[in-house]
């Protein structure tokens, strides 16, 4: 189906809009989003996403509409998966708090604009080569089972060849300097970490993007349908990223989910190959008489495996312990990098945070508090390094002694 020009310049027009206002309204005065302010803003962008939905399904029928809601769920469920790699290069920067929704604004929006280009590339394949969705397909069956290895995990390294360039080539400097992007070292301008991190968020998601692409493409081709479905799936993942931070590391059967649901579209994917095959080496060019799977049953599909997987590991004991242990790594780790002269009722913030997770760790079963101390001693180091800082500040301020820089 043609989508008419009004249509594209009325969601251009919303996208960007909704840009200008997060960049403007929230993330130019740099602060820290309450729990309160991320579940709001979250559930508004969810909203907006559902309402284009509707007004797709209203404009463009049902068959646009069910695709629109499968691109948009699925595109949704991997970029929590990105959101595991925001939290751990948010950390191996040690971004500031108030200045992490800039990071991750400057990165979404590098991302979409690439994401854009790869969609009409995958648009342009798949209305000129066939043997695309082959190759899609076994893309996504390759992705799949690489989730499913232990190695996989590497994919949620700090690191990546996008920063490595930006490293090898860039002159940076090692401290920031507020939220700028660029400052002057011993008379020399150098690039602060602030827009190293920003490379790494914006590098690390185009590379994901070559796993959702695909994806969406195997729910529909409708290149309407998959630029705004990716669009709005990126749109309110800043917010979602504070409101879901203390979360991550409990939905440990997430990347099972992502695995069985980017198989299944490469299934979708092949059999759609087949039933449109005109590759000459396969059934002689001619197409291969097999069932397609609907997008509606798509849908339902997706949709089941990320109940079955975020309730499995919501209720799991060995998700709340990796919680547990995630969340008073993190704190400890702002704690002490907050310094003696931070503002204080935010260090002690962050120290009872960490002690609340310190305590529930003390209430796990005993074999995960045994295995907590057997494998963690790096953690329990930083929690005693904390527990010490910060028993050596309340000591000065009790002896009116200055505090130490």
């Amino acid at each position: 189906m043609t989508v008419p020009a009004l249509a594209w310049a009325c969601t251009l027009a919303l996208i960007a809009g909704l840009l200008l206002f997060d960049f403007f309204f929230h993330v130019r005065n740099a602060h820290t989003p309450t729990l309160r302010e991320a579940a709001i803003w979250s559930a508004a962008y969810i909203g907006i996403a559902i309402a284009f939905g509707f007004a797709v399904w209203l404009f463009g029928g049902a068959t646009m509409g069910v695709e629109y809601f499968a691109g948009y769920i699925t595109e949704k469920a991997l970029s929590v998966d990105n959101l595991f790699v925001f939290l751990i290069l948010m950390t191996t920067f040690r971004v500031p708090g108030a200045s992490q929704q800039k990071v991750l604004l400057v990165g979404i929006v590098f991302s979409l604009i690439v994401r854009t280009g790869f969609i009409f590339v995958g648009a342009a394949l798949i209305n000129n080569f066939a043997w695309v969705f082959y190759a899609f397909g076994a893309a996504l069956l390759i992705t799949a089972g690489n989730m499913l290895k232990p190695e996989g995990e590497d994919s949620h390294a700090g690191d990546n060849i996008v920063l490595r360039l930006a490293r090898r080539f860039l002159r940076t400097s090692d401290h920031y300097d507020g939220d700028k992007l660029v400052t002057v070292v011993d008379g020399r301008r150098r690039i602060t970490p602030m827009l190293l991190a920003m490379i790494a968020i914006g590098g690390t998601d185009v590379l994901f993007a070559l796993d959702s692409i695909p994806a969406i493409f195997g729910l529909t081709q409708n290149v309407f349908i998959v630029f705004s479905a990716t669009a709005f799936s990126l749109l309110g993942l800043r917010q979602l990223f504070f409101l879901l931070e203390g979360l991550l590391d409990r939905l440990i059967y997430l990347g099972f989910g992502l695995a069985a649901i980017l198989a299944f579209i490469g299934v979708k994917l092949i059999l759609h190959a087949m039933h449109e095959n005109n590759v000459p080496f396969i059934n002689h060019g001619d197409p291969i008489p097999v069932t397609e799977i609907s997008t509606g049953a798509s849908l339902a599909v997706i949709v089941a495996i990320l109940v079955v997987t975020v309730a499995a590991s919501l209720l799991s004991p060995a998700g709340r312990a990796q919680t547990a242990v995630s969340n008073a790594r993190r704190h400890a780790t702002r704690y002490l990098d907050l310094g003696y002269e931070a503002d204080q009722s935010l260090r002690e913030h962050t120290y009872a945070e960490m002690t609340a997770e310190e305590q529930t760790i003390a209430n796990l079963p005993r074999k995960y508090t045994r295995r907590i101390r057997e494998g963690e001693t790096e953690l329990i180091a930083l929690l005693e390094h904390a527990h010490y800082v910060h028993a050596d500040r309340v000591s000065r301020i009790e002896a009116g002694l200055p505090l130490r820089m």
